[in-house]
Formats: C-alpha cells, sequence, structure tokens
C-alpha cells in the first residue's frame, strides 16, 4: 500500500517539526558558539536575551525568504541561497539591533562570528539531509503526485521520460492525453494513451490525478482553452511547459512586469540583487589583490621596460557587457601592439613575442593589470574572456549564440580557462567549445561558482600547455 498523501496531509506538522529544529540549531550553536569563544559554557542574561529575540525574529524573518515552502522539485543550490539570505537577514537585524541599544560592547565579536557560521552549516546540513530522507521517501513509492501529460509531441515524450527518470520529485506519470485514436501510443514511451483531450477530466475525477501536464504547441490554443474550461471545476494542479527546448536559451525564467508575466527566453542574470552582489564581489577582491599584487606589478613594468622598447602596459580594444567597447589593459609581451581590422592571435614560437613576454603569457601575469579594469567597472574577476574586436567580429557569424557572452561583464578568468579552453583558438571547434563553457557560467552563474572557479584558478589557472 503506497501512502500517496501522506506527507502532504501532515506538512503542517512538518514545518513546525521544521520550525523546532530550526530553534534548536540557533540554540546549540550559541552555546557551543560560546563555549570556543569564551571558554564558558553557559549563557548569561545578556545572551540570553539575544538568543531569544534571535528565536521571535527567525519566526518572522525565515517565512519571508520561503525558507518553510515546499522545496519538491527545487534544486539544492535554490534552497541553500534562501537559507544564506534569511540566515544572513536574521543576523544582520541582531547586529543592527545591538549598534541601536549600544550593547555591541556587551557580546564578544567572536562568539558572533563563531554562532553565524556554526549556525548556517548546522542548518544547511540539516535542510540537506531532510531533503535526502524525504527524496528516499519518494523513491520507494510514498507521498508521491499523480501526474497525466497531454500532448504526445517530442516535447510531451521529454517531458515524461524527465519525470520518470528524476524519481526523487515524487512524481508519476500515469500516461498521456492527445487527439488521436486511443491505443495508438507512441512508440518512444512505454506509457500509455489513455484517450482524447476530451476525455481528460473525467479520467482526472475518477482516479484522483493531482496535476495536468500540458505540453502543447500554442497552435493549439483553442484546445488548451477548452481543457481549461472543463477542468474548472477540479482542484487538480495545472502546469504548461512551453515548448522552448528548440531555441537556444540563456538565463531562461518567469518573472513579472508591470503585473504582467512574462517568460524570459535569453536575460543576463545580473539583474537586481545579483548585480549588487558581483559588484560588491568584484571591488573588494579586486583592491584586496592589488594591494597584494603591486610589489610583482612594479617588477614586471620595470623588466618590460629595460628589455625592449614601447610601453609596458598595452590597451586594446574589446567588448563589454552589452557588447560596449572598453579598452582592456595588459602587459605588453610583444613588439607589436596589433588592434586593427585584423588581429593575428598568438601562436606557438611566435616571433612577435618578447623574452620577458613570453614568460607573462605562459604564467599568465600579462593579464595582471586587468584588475585596474575591474575596479573602473569594465571588467569582472571572473567571466567570460574578452576577444579582441576583430575576433568578435568574425566568430559573432560563425557561432550561434556566441554574442551572449556579453550579457555580463568580460572576467580575467572564467570557466572555460579553467577547463582547459584557452589560449589560441585556431579551430572553430575549439572557439565553440569555449562559447559553450562561457553560456555555461552565464545561465548557472552564483557567487559560490565564482568563488569556485577563483579557487581553480589559483591552483590551475595560471599555466596551461595551451598559453603562449
Amino acid at each position: 500500500m503506497k501512502y500517496t498523501g501522506f506527507l502532504k496531509e501532515h506538512s503542517n506538522v512538518i514545518m513546525w517539526v521544521l520550525k523546532s529544529l530550526d530553534c534548536s540549531v540557533l540554540l546549540i550553536t550559541a552555546l557551543v558558539a560560546k563555549g570556543v569563544a569564551t571558554d564558558i559554557w553557559t549563557l548569561d542574561i545578556h545572551y540570553t536575551i539575544a538568543l531569544v529575540i534571535a528565536v521571535l525574529a527567525s519566526f518572522t524573518i525565515y517565512p519571508f525568504f520561503s525558507i518553510y515552502r515546499a522545496w519538491r522539485g527545487s534544486t539544492k543550490m535554490e534552497e541553500l541561497r534562501s537559507i544564506f539570505l534569511g540566515w544572513s537577514c536574521l543576523f544582520a537585524v541582531l547586529a543592527l539591533l545591538a549598534v541601536l541599544t549600544k550593547s555591541s560592547e556587551i557580546y564578544s565579536r567572536l562568539w558572533f562570528g563563531s554562532w553565524y557560521i556554526s549556525g548556517f552549516v548546522t542548518i544547511v546540513l540539516g535542510r540537506f539531509a531532510v531533503r535526502k530522507v524525504l527524496s528516499l521517501i519518494r523513491e520507494k513509492g510514498f507521498n508521491t503526485r499523480q501526474v497525466v501529460i497531454i500532448g504526445v509531441s517530442e516535447l510531451g515524450q521529454r517531458v515524461a521520460h524527465t519525470i520518470q527518470r528524476e524519481n526523487w520529485t515524487g512524481l508519476n506519470v500515469e500516461g498521456f492525453f492527445d487527439d488521436q485514436a486511443p491505443g495508438n501510443e507512441s512508440e518512444n514511451s512505454e506509457l500509455p494513451l489513455l484517450g482524447c483531450i476530451e476525455s481528460c477530466p473525467d479520467y482526472v475525477k475518477d482516479n484522483k490525478i493531482e496535476q495536468v501536464w500540458i505540453c502543447l504547441p500554442l497552435s493549439r490554443e483553442k484546445e488548451m482553452r477548452k481543457l481549461f474550461a472543463s477542468l474548472d471545476d477540479t482542484v487538480v494542479d495545472l502546469r504548461f511547459v512551453p515548448d522552448i527546448f528548440g531555441f537556444q536559451l540563456l538565463n531562461h525564467s518567469v518573472s513579472e512586469i508591470a503585473g504582467i508575466p512574462v517568460i524570459d527566453l535569453s536575460s543576463s542574470p545580473m539583474e537586481g540583487v545579483h548585480r549588487l552582489v558581483k559588484a560588491v564581489e568584484d571591488r573588494v577582491l579586486s583592491a584586496i589583490i592589488l594591494v597584494l599584487i603591486s610589489p610583482l606589478l612594479l617588477v614586471i613594468y620595470l623588466a618590460i621596460r629595460s628589455t625592449s622598447k614601447g610601453p609596458a602596459i598595452f590597451k586594446q580594444r574589446r567588448y563589454g557587457i552589452s557588447g560596449e567597447e572598453i579598452k582592456v589593459y595588459k602587459f605588453r609581451s610583444m613588439t607589436v601592439q596589433d588592434d586593427g581590422v585584423e588581429v593575428k592571435q598568438a601562436s606557438k614560437g611566435d616571433f612577435r613575442i618578447t623574452p620577458i613576454g613570453a614568460f607573462l603569457r605562459r604564467t599568465s601575469l600579462d593579464e595582471l593589470p586587468q584588475f585596474f579594469n575591474v575596479l573602473q567597472g569594465r571588467m569582472s574577476i571572473v567571466g567570460p574572456r574578452p576577444h579582441a574586436v576583430a575576433h568578435n567580429e568574425q566568430y559573432r557569424t560563425l557561432i550561434g549564440g556566441y554574442m551572449k557572452r556579453h550579457l555580463v561583464k568580460p572576467g580575467i578568468t572564467g570557466w572555460a580557462q579553467v577547463n582547459g579552453w584557452r589560449g589560441e583558438t585556431d579551430t572553430l571547434n575549439k572557439m565553440e567549445k569555449r562559447v559553450e563553457y562561457d553560456l555555461y557560467y552565464i545561465e548557472n552563474w552564483s557567487l559560490w561558482f565564482d568563488l569556485k572557479i577563483i579557487l581553480l584558478t589559483v591552483f590551475k589557472g595560471f599555466v596551461h600547455k595551451n598559453a603562449y
């Protein structure tokens, strides 16, 4: 026997269990942090007041960030983002209250920092453990949702296959409805054709179907309208899957503008709070890095000026965000400074490369002045590498989606570079792979992804066999 709706029926109980666990995390981590910071494993009146305020505030702040919503079908990164924002907001409120009440000196800063870090790690591990348990429960057939799909097209087949494969979602597809003769099951699916679209409402009512996924092209609007009307007297969840898989999409999502729902097929991920996070990340890290490497910059500058004629800094025109032209700084590594209609890429044994330039290019030290570009706001530390204007004009017509790289600022390092796609692109395939990795980065951008790429660059991104 499968208790398909067990968790749904007891959702309120589960929610309060989660809230109790979150309160326990606040209490336990506050005690542990107090012991670590002060070697006193009890909370006096001041620390107890702070803990009580934190617990009470969490009941208001956490729901605001949707921490207690159902995460079925959502990614771990989406849940992690909500937890991080909610947890950080809670501690920001505590810090603000301490400042406003002039009581900040009472509390140990080490305690507050340890509490924040240990609590965040604990709550994340706890939530992921809960997610794993629920996934196992759904894989065993408990807490499932019965689903039917409208449309046996290629899109419908793809949706059904994906749902059946990802059984952790707890969705069970019973079959298809479409205006084909019953019995003409798709040759590409093991799922049956349950009938024509008109018969779907009766089937939904008789078999306790909870979700209907509509996978019809927009050209069949009349059929969809008729289906909506016939399902009006049911409580079934209706989900529409637009047939957009054939498009080359980037950062596609559903948004709302002036109250109008909009499907974003291709847009920049650097909007709103994301743009602010990226800007703070770039400015803070680049300022710190420039201070640390300033002696190295001076040594390289003097070495270039003393070994070859010409300026130490080479400025080249490249495209930035939105395809706007910018000037990118590099340490000069060649005897020429090509920046015209045609720019020949550096190749192995290139006679134009100076002796010191060969070392700089091999170690990527010639890119260091671009941290000044980051401070200027023209570039980011992490992003698609900017290509010379001449190369942009060459490849934008050869590679589909090439110009989508400019939905974000170009970077000093990127996902393509740490995966080995750097250096000379003497074949179209090499540039296609670089673009593929760049678009993957844009589609999956997050602060954590940036930090991962920065760490990978430190350990394996400076020296590469293709850098010459």
